[in-house]
C-alpha cells in the first residue's frame, strides 16, 4: 500500500498533480496523445472559444462574472450585463486568455510550471487571485468544464481517426480535464457562498 501525505495534497499542487495522475493513470503516453492532437485541435481553437462564450453568454448567471475588470485589461468596462456583448473589447481580451489556455493544454509539457498554471486557472476564478470582485460560483465552473470536455470529445469524434487513436485521445483528455477539475475545485474548499 502506497502512503500518501494528505497534508501535502493540500499544500503542494505538484504533489497533488502527481497523485491524481498516478491514481487516474494519466501517463506520459496520454500526454503524448494530447500533444499529438495539436495538429487537429489548434485550427479549431477559435471556434471552440466562440462556442464557449456563446454558451456562457446565454445565461445571466454565467455572463455576470464577466462584468468586473479582469486583471491586465486596461480598456473600457461596460456598466451593465446587458451592455456586455460578445464583441466588446474586454470579452475579446478574455477570449484570448481562453485560447491560450486551450493551446497550452495541447502544447506544453505537464511539468511543474504547467501544474502551477493549471492550479492558477482554478484560483483566478475565486477572490484568492486576480480581481477579488470576480468570484465565479463553483457550479458555473463545473458546468463550463463539462461543456469544454464534451466539446473536445465531439471534436475528437469528428476527426475520423482510427478507432484506437480516437479512444486514446478521448481517454487522455478525459483524465486531464478531471485533473483540471480537481485543481479548480480545491480553491473552493472552505469558502462561503456569495
Amino acid at each position: 500500500m502506497k502512503r500518501i501525505d494528505e497534508a501535502r495534497l493540500e499544500s503542494e499542487p505538484e504533489y497533488r498533480f502527481e497523485y491524481l495522475s498516478e491514481f487516474m493513470n494519466f501517463t506520459a503516453e496520454d500526454a503524448a496523445v494530447i500533444h499529438g492532437a495539436v495538429q487537429h485541435l489548434a485550427p479549431l481553437v477559435p471556434a471552440l472559444v466562440d462556442a464557449v462564450y456563446d454558451k456562457l453568454f446565454s445565461y445571466d448567471a454565467t455572463r455576470k462574472p464577466f462584468l468586473p475588470r479582469q486583471a491586465g485589461y486596461q480598456g473600457a468596462v461596460p456598466d451593465s450585463v446587458e451592455a456586455l456583448t460578445l464583441d466588446h473589447e474586454m470579452i475579446q481580451f478574455r477570449k484570448q486568455h481562453l485560447a491560450r489556455y486551450l493551446e497550452r493544454l495541447v502544447t506544453k509539457p505537464y511539468d511543474g510550471s504547467m501544474v502551477k498554471y493549471l492550479d492558477m486557472v482554478g484560483r483566478i476564478h475565486t477572490a484568492k487571485a486576480g480581481n477579488p470582485e470576480i468570484q465565479v460560483p463553483l457550479v458555473h465552473m463545473n458546468a463550463l468544464l463539462g461543456f469544454v470536455a464534451d466539446a473536445i470529445t465531439n471534436v475528437i469524434f469528428g476527426l475520423g481517426l482510427p478507432r484506437q487513436s480516437e479512444i486514446a485521445a478521448v481517454r487522455a483528455f478525459n483524465k486531464l480535464l478531471w485533473i483540471q477539475n480537481d485543481l479548480i475545485n480545491r480553491h473552493y474548499q472552505n469558502t462561503a457562498p456569495r
